[in-house]
């Protein structure tokens, strides 16, 4: 990380070792060995240990964050809680927290605990008053058209996506592809560049990949390197059959409009002035004026002051609050402001 140029990379995503802290084996109930409770990766000799390996990396992961980039960093409770608070002394600003709940936990062998069911994702700009990249109806979209919430209900890491070698696990804390899908599509754009520091089989890069952006993944595990060279490879090789149109990449979103004033719908005659504005529930009226300013009661203003006014409110969207008439039907003018959108790309 330290060779990366700084400011250099839009967001980061992060699953380092937990630091689970297991004297020895974890065994099931028929004897059979739990993987990636004892490996050499997340072995520290104490907490400060830990502590210190982990300011480094999100130290250099904030150098290397350009000034409006986020981070992801995944966890449990064995180390959430510290990387959450180092995060706030470094400078970083929290965003969310988002539980990742599992379809398919594993069960607490010996039911002495609850069982862990989920796992925590921390969100974080770079720093506070950052203007970060949030693709709302990206998520709204892959949500049915409901606000996405800050617990996610995902399957672990199996079947073909699954990487395995001679029948066994490639890498014990193999994440879901769909998770990444989630994060990138969230808090990413087509073109953007994102950093993995923890690049394990390469599920990152295999979701930029397939997502439309550009990754760096380091891992020192020249196992996992070749895997994720492999698993990589063959996306790219999938793509190249038949990738997909660029604008199938991104959602849009209200900012990426071209910005239409009201005052066009009047000048381009789709309203006149004299026409009658009202609500939907049509308590309240308004008349257009040639300046694209509209009127009521002796108040007159922008669609949305007089929104705002007749409400009695601080502000108001005034291209969702008012409807005009066409044909006797009430019809939003927001689809007259979409009909200009339409002619001028």
């Amino acid at each position: 990380m330290a060779r990366l140029p700084a400011g250099s990379v839009d967001a980061v995503f992060a699953d380092p070792p937990y630091n689970l802290q297991l004297e020895g084996e974890l065994l099931r109930p028929n004897h059979s060995r739990v993987d990636g409770v004892a490996e050499s990766w997340d072995r520290f000799e104490d907490l400060a240990a830990y502590d210190r390996f982990s300011r480094a990396w999100l130290s250099e992961a904030r150098r290397l964050l350009q000034p409006d980039g986020t981070l992801w960093v995944i966890g449990s409770y064995h180390n959430i809680f510290r990387l959450g608070a180092m995060l706030q002394d470094l400078g970083y600003w929290i965003l969310n927290d988002i539980i990742w709940r599992k379809t398919n936990p594993m069960p607490n062998f010996r039911g002495r605990r609850f069982t862990n069911a989920h796992e925590t994702l921390i969100w974080a700009a770079r720093g506070r008053g950052a203007r970060y990249r949030f693709n709302h109806w990206a998520m709204k979209n892959l949500n049915d058209e409901l606000q996405m919430r800050s617990d996610w209900l995902l399957p672990v890491c199996g079947g073909p996506e699954r990487l395995k070698q001679r029948g066994r696990k490639a890498h014990p804390t193999q994440k879901p592809e769909a998770l990444l899908h989630r994060v990138l599509l969230a808090s990413t754009a087509p073109g953007d560049l994102v950093l993995d520091p923890f690049f394990g089989t390469g599920t990152t890069g295999a979701v930029a990949q397939r997502l439309g952006r550009r990754f760096i993944g380091i891992e020192r595990d020249e196992t996992y390197v070749q895997l994720a060279r492999e698993r990589i490879a063959a996306v790219t090789a999938e793509a190249g059959k038949g990738s997909a149109d660029p604008a199938l990449l991104a959602t849009p979103g209200a900012r990426d409009a071209p910005r239409i004033p009201f005052g066009w719908l009047v000048e381009r005659g789709l309203l006149q002035p004299g026409d009658v504005l009202m609500d939907a529930r049509e308590r309240y009226s308004a008349r257009v004026a040639a300046d694209g300013s509209i009127a009521v009661d002796g108040f007159r203003g922008s669609i949305h002051q007089v929104g705002a006014r007749v409400q009695n409110l601080p502000a108001c969207n005034g291209w969702q609050f008012w409807f005009t008439r066409r044909n006797g039907e009430r019809v939003p003018i927001d689809l007259l402001r979409q009909q200009i959108r339409a002619e001028m790309n």
